[in-house]
Order: C-alpha cells, then structure tokens, then sequence
C-alpha cells in the first residue's frame, strides 16, 4: 500500500453515460487538488484526445491502455470472460496488483460489482458481496444495503450485509455503535416473510446492536443506523427516492416559478438537490464486502461526482475500512453459524 501522500486512485475512463468526457474531467478536477495521481484506464487514443482538450501539464495523471468496454446491457459474467481486457477489469486488477489503491467506475454497476468479486475476492465469512450507502436526504447517514445486486438472499446474506453497514458506520461515520434494523411491513417483532423472520433470529444471536424491524416510513426519520433488505426491495427503495426527488422539484420549480425570480429559484432547486441527492453528493458507494476499494457511481454523474468519487475512495483508504471489515466481519458471522 502506498504512502497518504502518495495514493493511486484507477478510474474507469470508459464508464458512465458521458465517457469518456466525464471520467477525463473529473480526473483532472481530482488531479488538480493533488490529493492522489491518478490512474486513467481506457483506450489511449480516445484518452488522450480528450484530454488534449485541458491544460494538463505537470498533472499527476497516467493513461492505462485497456480494450473494450462493457455496457449497462450485458451479462456481467459473460463479459468478464469475454472482454478480459476490458476498462473495468484492467482497472481493478490495478488494485489486485497493488498498482493502484482504489477503482472508480460510473460504468456497469453490475460489471463493476462482478469484477471486484472475481479479482479482489470476498472478506473472510461474507458469501455475497452487496452495494449500498446512504441515499436518502433526511437521513443523509444511514446505510441501506442492499441496494440491488443480490435478488434473493437467504437470513445469513442480510446478516452480513448488517455487519458490512455496521462497520462502515462506525469507520466511515463515525456512529460508535450502530443500530441495525431489518426492513419489514411492520415494526413488531413476528411481522414480515420467511426472510425476515429467520433473519431476526440470526441477528439476535449475533452480538450486534439490532433493533428489530423497521418500516418505510422509518427510513425518511433515520431510525436505524443502517437498514437491510434484499436487493429486489432495495433497489425499488432506491428507484422511489430518485423519482421522487426528481418529481418534486420539478413540481417545486411549477409552484414557485410566479412567486420567485429565477436566480433565487435555481439557487433553491440547487440546495434542494444538493441534500437530496445523497449519492451525488458523495460521490457513489463502496462495493461492501471485497478485499479492496471499489467504488460505483451513476452512470449520469458530473465530472464533480467523480471528483468526490475520489475523495470517497480516500476516505475508505486512510481510515482502513477493507482492514476493519476484514477484522470483524470473521468473528461475528460466526456467532451465527454455531
């Protein structure tokens, strides 16, 4: 691992839904605040040519040639294995290798999620790796995982997915002993699917701070610390909040387009977003549960949420985050087990 002062952060320079102009930009935003070199993964030709169009002079920026991209469409599996020199697998073998500290995709969630399994490996006692994060803006630290890469889970997939938030939590948030709650129809203990109700008898024997079931209505107040559910309801979660948000400031901006000017009105659809959007504003979320830093964002990210992707992927570094999760997610799943 190298030096604070001397991290190596590979972004993906053909992922997202504006590549490469986004990735390139937002590498030279990081670039320029001298918080990291970094590593620009993608065809060189096309790189360069993009970045040809700034000043990029004395720069701590590198191209890393790769081949092929894979896209939003494709069967992550069958495209590790048939696109093997790939941005996203380039990228995160940088990190495997100890070339690079963290990875940085706004490409495939799905692509990126698949390689940092397959390269990186899994920490001790976690089968199924999960995305997730804060998402919501009234409750800007709480952790909902997972977020839509797991469909089905079994009780002990949730569990860990809680241990994964707890520790992020702690590590990342600094909340000293997070509450952990289980997503369910209803807060009483008993109320909910097989899923749930297995899943609470796990939690109790695991030693972490659980409180039982919450509700949707929960979520909006920050009741839990960090929330589980499967990736179905999670990633519904996720979609609704997006919407949502979307859809209420376009009715705020209907409402009050005759009563404000339009400076006043864009600087309050601009605050609005900015405490909504909580996954913009972060920059992504971690890929919870591999041995490395590798973090997901939006495919429509801005050139600014690959620079805070940055300082995401920073902050998982110099607080040991992947050390941390590897120290207690071990012990703990095993409570369960026995």
């Amino acid at each position: 691992m190298n030096t604070t002062n001397n991290l190596k952060i590979a972004i993906d320079g053909m992922g997202g839904d504006f590549a490469p102009q986004v990735p390139v930009e937002g590498a030279i935003l990081a670039a320029k605040r001298g918080a990291s070199q970094i590593l620009l993964v993608g065809d060189e030709e096309i790189l360069k040519k993009e970045l040809s169009k700034y000043e990029t002079e004395g720069l701590p920026i590198k191209i890393i040639p790769s081949e092929g991209i894979i896209h939003d469409h494709e069967s992550p599996a069958l495209a590790l294995r048939q696109k093997p020199k790939s941005s996203i697998l380039v990228a995160t073998n940088l990190v495997k290798t100890g070339m690079a500290d963290a990875i940085i995709s706004m490409g495939s969630s799905g692509a990126t999620m698949a390689a940092a399994v397959v390269i990186l490996g899994t920490i001790n006692g976690i089968e199924r790796p999960a995305i997730g994060g804060p998402i919501i803006g009234s409750a800007p630290n709480q952790v909902i995982l997972d977020l839509g890469s797991n469909i089905d889970c079994k009780p002990s997939n949730l569990v860990g997915f809680g241990v994964l938030g707890s520790v992020f939590s702690q590590v990342l948030l600094g909340i000293e002993s997070p509450k952990i709650g289980i997503l369910s129809v209803g807060s009483e203990e008993g109320k909910g699917n097989g899923l749930v109700k297995e899943t609470t008898k796990l939690f109790h024997k695991s030693g972490l701070n659980f409180i039982g079931n919450v509700e949707g209505n929960d979520l909006l107040t920050g009741r839990a610390d960090v929330v589980v559910c499967d990736g179905f309801v999670g990633n519904v979660i996720l979609k609704l909040v997006e919407g949502f948000g979307r859809g209420f400031a376009k009715q705020l901006k209907e409402t009050l387009s005759n009563h404000m000017n339009n400076q006043d009105l864009e600087r309050l659809l601009n605050e609005f977003s900015q405490k909504n959007n909580i996954v913009d504003s972060r920059g992504g979320g971690p890929v919870f549960g591999v041995n490395g830093v590798s973090i997901i964002g939006h495919g429509s990210s801005s050139a600014k949420t690959v620079d805070r992707a940055v300082d995401l992927a920073l902050m998982c570094i110099n607080t040991k985050l992947i050390e941390e999760m590897n120290n207690q997610t071990p012990d703990i799943m095993s409570t369960i087990s026995n």
